[in-house]
């Protein structure tokens, strides 16, 4: 039987992750001839690392997920600089902008999301565009574009206080340039954090040289010179970066005739109504998965691989908890889960006495001279909940329990200063769960990587190359090394007693 012909529209994280986790169960290409079609020109890169581009940090090389070679080397046929127009269900064909056609047994969308524009007069032009002056923040080129223009000392307006928004502000301060950020909500990142929060994270923005903005709209753009808001005030900028969200590239499944609400909609198994196309990623709407992350599409990946390898004909997808993380300067921020509870206080009288509800239990530190916040919510003895500003040993700890959902220590002030993980775990990484994720830059676990030191080993730079753990923003480095070595010990010990 000739192999079944997978082709994957996308070749962003979502499309290249996909390639990789069907190779790494079907090596030869015996079961799966795969093809990916990538509107880029280049090989495939990790989007969320940008802003360390953005910041100087980081170069284009250093955020390649892929080298030039990796197609050939793995029996993936790699189409770059190549546009998918149309989708022909009948023929189960994909046409290319340059009249190519490619036939599938199977395809995958992966067509990621766009930089939304929001209805700010003049922000756009006829066939809206960005206007002169405006740059969005979504690949490579837009970002090597900013950091052409925004040089030392020039004035730049950021729209948009989420995370990119934040990390674009602290990362083009960090260049030099005058940077006002502007979020039309009380406070930043509001989806994400509370106010405390919000407001901490702009005074950490101020002293990084981030003028920044809130409860302002911007109304109006004036090329070349700067935005207006709605209170009247004028910002001036030769440049406006306009961070304010995406929307999901959904234009091939409907022009299929593919239903789209909010995203390409899809079953657990990532399907859409036509059994043979999935979707995953940011074009995706599968269930309560959040978009614009890039850990649900990766999961999305696993799980698609096992259904076209075949390795797993009953893998389905559930969505799985998220971390936000914001890295940037001397910002060391995460959050996840419930952010927004706040103390019920009512359990101190006699109000409590009268209900059998179950109530949240919050704690919070907050010391704003130094920068730093933690709000912990938990209900059945499980975390649930946390935003950790400055506390990075707090965050590693809550992430853990978060992900293991194992029951909190009963020392809760311990908790909020990341020294309630048993010593044991704390000194040996090894003791974590298999299914502890190690690396969230590139989601990586445990389990990913003790399988990848059976094949090359415990170096350290061989674990990395192998899984791209601790090659995103760093945090996981020190984790990662003791893993390797203890794996590498283990490595050692076992050759030892099997006389070889």
């Amino acid at each position: 039987m000739r192999p079944r012909r997978v082709v994957i529209v996308g070749y962003g994280m979502a499309g290249a992750r996909l390639a990789e986790q069907v190779r790494a169960r079907d090596p030869e290409g015996g079961r799966v001839a795969l093809t990916v079609v990538g509107a880029e020109p280049w090989p495939a890169y990790n989007r969320v690392l940008l802003s360390g581009v953005l910041a100087g940090t980081m170069t284009a090389a250093d955020i390649a997920l892929h080298d030039p070679a990796w197609a050939r080397g793995n029996r993936v046929r790699l189409r770059l600089g190549a546009r998918a127009v149309r989708l022909d269900r009948a023929a189960r064909t994909v046409r290319l902008a340059d009249g190519a056609s490619i036939g599938y047994d199977a395809l995958v969308l992966a067509t990621g999301s766009r930089p939304w524009l929001p209805p700010v007069e003049g922000l756009a032009d006829d066939r809206g565009e960005p206007a002169e002056g405006v740059a969005t923040l979504r690949d490579l080129d837009d970002c090597l574009r900013i950091v052409d223009q925004a040089r030392p000392g020039v004035p730049v307006a950021v729209l948009g206080g989420g995370v990119l928004g934040v990390e674009t502000a602290l990362g083009l301060a960090r260049r030099g340039a005058g940077v006002t950020l502007i979020h039309p909500a009380d406070h930043l990142m509001e989806r994400h954090l509370d106010r405390t929060a919000g407001m901490i994270l702009a005074a950490l923005c101020r002293a990084a040289g981030v003028r920044a903005v809130t409860g302002r709209a911007a109304v109006r753009y004036y090329p070349g010179e700067g935005v207006k808001l709605e209170d009247g005030a004028f910002v001036p900028a030769a440049v406006t970066v306009v961070t304010a969200g995406v929307r999901p590239e959904t234009g091939l499944a409907a022009d299929a005739g593919l239903a789209v609400d909010a995203g390409i909609v899809v079953d657990d198994r990532l399907r859409t109504a036509d059994p043979l196309i999935h979707a995953i990623g940011d074009c995706a709407r599968a269930g309560r998965a959040p978009q614009g992350l890039v850990q649900p599409a990766w999961e999305q990946a696993a799980v698609l691989a096992d259904l076209l390898t075949g390795a797993d004909g009953t893998a389905r997808y559930r969505a799985g908890p998220v971390v936000t993380r914001l890295r940037a300067g001397d910002v060391d921020l995460t959050a996840f889960g419930e952010t927004h509870l706040e103390a019920d206080l009512t359990a101190l009288g006699e109000t409590h006495l009268e209900s059998d509800s179950p109530r949240a239990e919050v704690l919070s530190y907050v010391d704003p001279a130094r920068g730093t916040y933690a709000k912990l919510a938990l209900a059945d003895d499980r975390v649930i909940g946390a935003i950790v500003l400055g506390l990075p040993d707090a965050a590693a700890t809550l992430t853990q329990l978060h992900d293991t959902g194992g029951p909190a220590p009963g020392d809760r002030p311990a908790l909020l200063f990341g020294r309630a993980l048993p010593q044991a775990v704390a000194d040996d990484p090894a003791r974590l769960p298999d299914s502890a994720t190690v690396c969230r830059c590139n989601s990586v676990t445990k389990a990913d990587l003790v399988r990848a030191a059976r094949s090359v080993g415990g170096d350290l730079g061989a674990l990395m190359g192998a899984t791209r753990a601790a090659t995103g923003c760093g945090d996981c480095l020190r984790t990662v090394r003791r893993l390797a070595e203890r794996l590498e010990d283990d490595s050692g010990n076992t050759t030892e007693g099997t006389g070889t």
